[in-house]
């Protein structure tokens, strides 16, 4: 019994030993690697995609939670080995609040970011990457859109049609503004407006700022247009034209790192790597039925799209 103990521990101790040479041996040739190779630390290119519509709240694939872009861009900023970093965006838009810290985030960021617009990079998206340093779209890509939408649903006829009297019961005049079982008063129109308006004019002022550009001029080339990559750059809104090499490689030019460079992708974690981590689910506060209405399977709220 306690010859075979013996040889038991002698057999994970030359195990043991095989493990420890492996690793040592693993890490002289990942060295040698970089060191032949010319690509060390500093020499890495970061794509970090945004797609789908940008907007809190959801873990579908589909969607960009702004969350996740902010903590991939502090990550690449925190990351030695990463010089700069190229958003691939394919994007029509989304909700002001989440577009809008998307764009503080690549502003704060210490280390170069270049957008890539490739099918689409429009309303919110474009004005998350009108912050970075630089802009390359696709010749053929959608760019553009700046202007603001609030859609609401009046279904009264409807209603009427199927025998169903809906109603609510309220305290506070504008409580049930926007619901769908009646239309806008004259009062409520204007007064949604004038929020529109103003939305439309801090959109403008934030392109116009982030493009170097006049408020003026962004006004005259707005008005929720689509633009083609190509008339895209003859208007100002993007910097050059091209795909995902060109950006990475006029991120790597920013940086200052020449054309030897890694690329890696920094995705967002999936659902499941979410859960792991303790990720709670975000609150809000509602606004009752109509315009906010939580209990509603379609949201009605402002959008930059």
């Amino acid at each position: 019994m306690e010859k075979n103990t013996k040889i038991i521990f002698a057999i994970i101790g030359i195990l043991l030993a095989f493990f420890l040479i492996f690793i040592l041996v693993s890490v002289f040739i990942g060295s040698a690697s970089l060191e032949s190779g010319n690509i060390g630390l500093g020499d890495t290119i970061a794509v970090i995609p945004i797609y789908g519509e940008i907007t809190y709240g959801s873990s579908d694939s589909a969607y960009t939670n702004p969350d996740d872009i902010k903590s991939l861009i502090e990550e690449a900023n925190a990351d030695s080995s990463i010089s700069a970093m190229v958003l691939d965006v394919n994007s029509p838009g989304g909700t002001p609040v989440a577009s809008e810290e998307i764009m503080q985030a690549i502003k704060e960021s210490k280390k170069p970011v270049v957008s890539w617009i490739s099918d689409s990079g429009t309303s919110g998206a474009y004005l998350a990457s009108s912050a970075s340093d630089k802009i390359v779209a696709s010749p053929s890509s959608w760019v553009g859109s700046i202007g603001v939408i609030l859609q609401l649903s009046d279904l009264s006829e409807m209603y009427k049609k199927m025998g169903v009297n809906k109603y609510s019961l309220k305290a506070g005049q504008y409580k049930d503004m926007g619901a769908d079982y009646r239309n806008l008063t004259a009062d409520e129109t204007k007064m949604l407006q004038t929020m529109v308006d103003e939305e439309y004019n801090y959109f403008i002022s934030l392109v116009a700022q982030n493009r170097n550009l006049t408020t003026d001029y962004v006004k005259s080339i707005a008005e929720g247009r689509i633009y083609t990559g190509r008339q895209a750059l003859n208007i100002k809104l993007v910097d050059s034209l091209g795909g995902k090499d060109k950006a990475i490689q006029e991120a790597a030019d920013l940086a200052g790192i020449g054309d030897s460079y890694n690329i890696i992708t920094m995705s967002p974690p999936t659902t499941f790597e979410k859960i792991l981590s303790g990720i709670t689910s975000q609150l809000g506060y509602s606004m009752g039925e109509g315009i906010g209405d939580s209990n509603s399977s379609s949201k009605t709220q402002s959008s930059y799209f």
